[in-house]
């Protein structure tokens, strides 16, 4: 029997989770107390009541949180100790491997340039995994290191308000027109990430896309992506979240993208509105065909995905079954911690007992999210690293199923 004890113990990774979506309650209300910033209530209980809610009306009331969140992550010492947090939070669970997003033009300001950004949440990352490998569990009962990498985020649309980078901007794009101030501001991060990784050292993985898909399609951000592509920076997007397969089939094609962020719509051929697909049905079918026959993952998110869509109802209808009855590279995820109250442990055992995974359907999501990472190292460091992991996972599940056996070439 697969418990949450066994759970916790496996390693498991997190491959689409926001930094500013993901803090401890508790030290969003420190955070805010010493920063002078006024939320909605000063205790926990409180926030979860009127802000972070175990279900939501819809998108725009889920997001809402964000706005007291990022207003305390505006100097490193902040985004250093968050980092750091949700870097343990996520060993402490087994988490063994972590991609952390997070869009760095919402925390830049005056006094923070977007190179400090990424280096203070990286400073906090790196002290978490420090901490890690000197740790008994990993010196003596051999378990897989802790490894992390950063993933940037471009938004489809913000205002003047999101941030003040993005006030900047506008003030100097007054005479463009909204499309293309999107498309600079997603092709100076893709710079910044390069750059980051190239000549700063940090582990900046990827970039991805994130934000409202209805009216804001992936092609308006086609030259950051294609700088990415060009300087080899893996690509990631959120698509197929709240819009169905023709936001998928653009982030695929029009911007490379190696990973897709939720896809829930992915089978959805009802929601799809171009006049040019007379045979949605058909294109569902070939969109789906592509991705499992590329081995583009998806980055499922059981728990957000209920939340900002309500319509879903529970999690027995969510779109996981039909990812792995077509036999899509998929990986279990959870968003937002704080936002989505979730742990990796949680969603697994969602879709344990909601969806009844086999053992194989089990150790498949959990080991295509460290076979399809994003991996810092070299191809060959990656594999020596899966390879550990694999057998450490076998290796518990062996213990408490005698019967379990890997399948071959696996």
């Amino acid at each position: 029997m697969i418990t949450e004890a066994l759970i916790r113990a496996l390693p498991k990774s997190d491959l689409h989770v926001h930094l500013d979506g993901s803090l401890r309650l508790e030290t969003l209300i420190d955070l805010a107390r010493t920063r002078g910033v006024v939320l909605p209530s000063s205790t926990p209980e409180g926030l979860n009541e009127l802000v972070f809610k175990e279900s939501y009306a819809n998108l725009g009331e889920y997001l809402h949180g964000f706005a007291y969140t990022c207003s305390v992550l505006q100097d490193a010492e902040a985004l250093e100790q968050t980092a750091y947090e949700l870097a343990i939070d996520n060993i402490e669970e087994g988490v063994r491997y972590l991609e952390v997003r997070l869009a760095p033009q919402l925390h830049v300001n005056e006094h923070l340039s977007s190179e400090q950004v990424l280096q203070a949440v990286n400073a906090g990352l790196e002290r978490a995994k420090r901490e890690h490998r000197i740790s008994e569990a990993v010196t003596r009962r051999r378990e897989p290191p802790f490894e992390y990498g950063i993933i940037v985020c471009a938004l489809r649309m913000f205002t003047p308000g999101f941030s003040w980078y993005y006030k900047q901007l506008f003030r100097v794009t007054s005479d463009l027109d909204a499309k293309r101030r999107y498309g600079i501001a997603s092709l100076q991060l893709a710079q910044l990430a390069v750059k980051a990784r190239d000549k700063l050292g940090l582990p900046v993985v990827a970039f991805d896309l994130a934000g409202q898909e209805d009216g804001f399609p992936a092609v308006d951000h086609v030259e950051a992506y294609r700088y990415a592509h060009e300087h080899f920076l893996k690509k990631t997007v959120h698509a197929g979240e709240a819009y169905g397969p023709e936001s998928i089939f653009q982030a695929i094609t029009a911007l490379h993208a190696d990973r897709i962020g939720h896809g829930y719509h992915l089978f959805r051929p009802d929601l799809i509105s171009s006049k040019e697909v007379y045979d949605p049905e058909g294109y569902v079918r070939a969109l789906g065909q592509y991705i499992a026959d590329r081995r583009v993952t998806i980055e499922v998110c059981i728990t957000s995905n209920l939340q900002t869509n309500p319509e879903i109802g529970t999690v027995a209808n969510h779109a996981l079954r039909q990812f792995i009855d077509a036999r899509l590279s998929c990986t279990l995820c959870t968003d937002n911690r704080l936002v989505s109250h979730t742990t990796v442990t949680r969603e697994i055992q969602l879709a344990l007992s909601e969806l009844h995974l086999s053992t194989q359907a089990l150790r498949d999501l959990i080991i295509y999210g460290f076979k399809r990472s994003f991996y810092p190292g070299d191809y060959r460091e990656k594999r020596e690293y899966v390879r550990q992991v694999v057998n450490y996972y076998d290796g518990l599940m062996k213990q408490v199923e005698p019967t379990f056996a890997p399948p071959p070439g696996r």
